[in-house]
């Protein structure tokens, strides 16, 4: 967190540059999840970069806009206590979407000290910032909320991002081990100025800033219940997670329909359930360390719709594609690491996933 507060941060996806060699951008309007590029890997919305907070992933299968979808705007950076990565598929812990490597955001177990901040900047930027953690029934009750809106510097839109993030967290022993219950809710809307043709700034038609259809844009949001519990050798955690986005872009406008022009609309709504368990086993062979790894991750999407539909001014003119889809997922993973010398080590894997899918169209 000392690193994380020292950086500007526009964006809560911008804490994954800590990660050395990745790039973060936006486009489409703040809501939207960021675009990642990781040492020549276009990562696009996340697809081959697994993104975990509190054990949760991140990561939308099957998703409306893209495979792999990951907004990390439910994530309020000062509440981010570590963040650990991996980069490369060699890795049995890590399964889907983490072909070019992962990371992992914590938000710890409570806050050192509590604080309430104001920020306002131009363009209507206002922010809201305050969290807290006390003593509570012997363990630990902690509260953040975060409120931020913003119309961005366009010149014939304004973006008019109004976001709320709420974290709130129990933890303290139970068991023997250290357990946590959170819940977490975000909600999110905007406009968007999109990408625009060069040729129409070229010919004076709009500026720069401008756009020509202001009726781009989205709303989002994301509320999950989490456990976590943690002995000596033993990690245990359960999530659920409802998560909606509707997403209206329109790439070309006037290229296909020159009546009512080329926007479209793209949809996901889903309920995610899940967990993983693992138990880590150390031992030695002489002089030499030996670690065994063991756990098991499944999850579950029930998604009521995924869905892309074609609209004019965010009204929708018909479907080209809705479905319902039941997906589950369950993996299995050992990995071996042995430190035969201070300067290098060994470390094998086997990793085995199942998955299963039920597509029916709505």
């Amino acid at each position: 967190q000392q690193e994380i507060s020292v950086r500007p941060i526009r964006r809560t996806g911008e804490v994954l540059e800590l990660v050395p060699g990745m790039v973060v951008t936006q486009h489409s309007g703040t809501g939207k999840a960021n675009q990642y590029f990781l040492r020549g890997f276009n990562l696009d919305h996340g697809t081959d970069f697994a993104t975990f907070v509190d054990d949760m992933p991140v990561n939308m299968r099957t998703h409306g806009h893209g495979q792999g979808y990951s907004d990390l705007n439910f994530v309020i950076p000062e509440t981010i206590a570590t963040l650990a990565y991996k980069k490369g598929a060699y890795y049995a812990d890590v399964g889907d979407f983490s072909g070019a490597g992962s990371a992992w955001l914590d938000t710890g177990s409570g806050f050192e000290q509590g604080r309430v901040e104001v920020s306002a900047g131009e363009d209507a930027y206002y922010r809201l910032l305050a969290m807290n953690s006390i003593a509570a029934g012997g363990g630990t009750l902690s509260a953040a909320l975060e409120i931020n809106t913003y119309d961005g510097p366009w010149s014939d839109i304004e973006e008019d991002m109004e976001k709320v993030n709420l974290l709130l967290r129990y933890s303290g022993r139970v068991a023997g081990g250290d357990a946590s219950l959170t819940f977490m809710g975000y909600d999110n809307q905007w406009n968007s100025a999109d990408q625009i043709p060069e040729r129409t700034v070229t010919a004076g038609l709009i500026d720069e800033f401008g756009s020509i259809d202001p009726g781009v844009g989205g709303d989002s949001s994301r509320y999950s219940l989490n456990a976590r519990w943690r002995r000596d050798a033993w990690v245990l955690s359960a999530y659920a997670i409802n998560y909606e986005l509707n997403l209206w872009s329109n790439f070309t406008y006037f290229l296909d329909d020159m009546r009512d022009g080329d926007q479209f609309e793209q949809v996901d709504e889903r309920w995610l359930y899940g967990g993983r368990g693992e138990y880590l086993s150390n031992s030695t062979l002489g002089t030499r360390d030996i670690e065994n790894r063991f756990g098991i991750d499944l999850r579950y999407d029930a998604i009521d719709e995924v869905g892309l539909h074609k609209t004019l001014q965010r009204k929708r003119l018909g479907a080209v594609r809705s479905d319902t889809v039941d997906q589950w997922s369950a993996g299995v993973y050992w990995q071996n690491r042995i430190q035969w010398h201070s300067r290098w080590r060994t470390v094998l894997g086997a990793r085995y996933d199942y998955f299963d899918f039920d597509v029916d169209p709505l």
